[in-house]
């Protein structure tokens, strides 16, 4: 009963995102202004961690139905060894998916709720319908959270963790900054106003937000599968 119900609500949520982004690829566009966020022009709708994102947690959620249809799910409790399916999807969640989910949640609507014309101008709730938005920017943190609930992840060391995903952080930090001296278009608004030594400032800040939020998915992971974490120290000792 459990497998099955984890299995349909990968499904459920596999599907759901893949329409939002056919949709937002299809219907939204918007025109290059000063003051208006574009998916137009140098970059196109890759320019965005949102974007980014997006494609993370649909792909994630296939890779989940995938391996709910014809993968492991193997606790340590359990006899048998995870396949790679499994071993691909533990791994991506912990190092990509719930860190860079919980991070375009919480800096959204942290800076929506200091300024929205630093990252969501008013201009776009013409054209962004509000269950689009609340998909890119909202669902992601309690889909999450219910499946962390539902499936245990096994986390990989801290340093290959770090490692993967300051590399992603790293290489977005590197095509923003290209866009910005190669388009002079900067992809967010509150980059624009902060001078240099701000922007370092800023980017650090966020940079260890990012290890921050890695640290709190796996803190999360260990207390709601406290039993199997230590089933796992018991059997590297034995």
């Amino acid at each position: 009963m459990e497998k099955s119900f984890v299995f349909v609500y990968h499904t459920v949520l596999f599907i759901a995102h893949s329409v939002a982004y056919i949709y937002d690829c299809k219907y939204i566009v918007t025109n290059e202004t000063e003051t208006v966020f574009t998916y137009k022009g140098y970059g196109g709708k890759f320019k965005y961690l949102t974007n980014w994102n997006f494609i993370i947690q649909t792909v994630y959620f296939g890779l989940c139905v995938a391996n709910d249809f014809c993968g492991t799910n193997v606790r340590p409790s359990e006899k048998g060894q995870r396949c790679r399916l499994q071993r691909w999807r533990d791994n991506f969640l912990a190092t990509i998916v719930f860190p860079v989910g919980m991070f375009v949640v919480l800096t959204f609507w942290g800076i929506y709720a200091i300024d929205r014309e630093l990252v969501y101008p008013k201009e776009l709730d013409k054209v962004i319908p509000s269950w689009l938005n609340h998909i890119m920017h909202t669902t992601i943190l309690p889909f999450l959270l219910i499946d962390k609930f539902l499936v245990y992840h096994q986390y990989p060391s801290r340093r290959a963790g770090f490692i993967t995903l300051l590399s992603l952080a790293l290489t977005y930090l590197a095509w923003i900054l290209w866009v910005a001296f190669y388009a002079n278009i900067w992809v967010y608004p509150i980059l624009k106003v902060l001078s240099p030594h701000q922007k370092a400032v800023f980017i650090m800040a966020l940079l260890v937000f990012f290890i921050f939020l890695y640290l709190l998915g796996e803190f999360i992971n260990k207390t709601l599968w406290d039993k199997e974490r230590k089933h796992v120290k018991k059997v590297k000792s034995s």
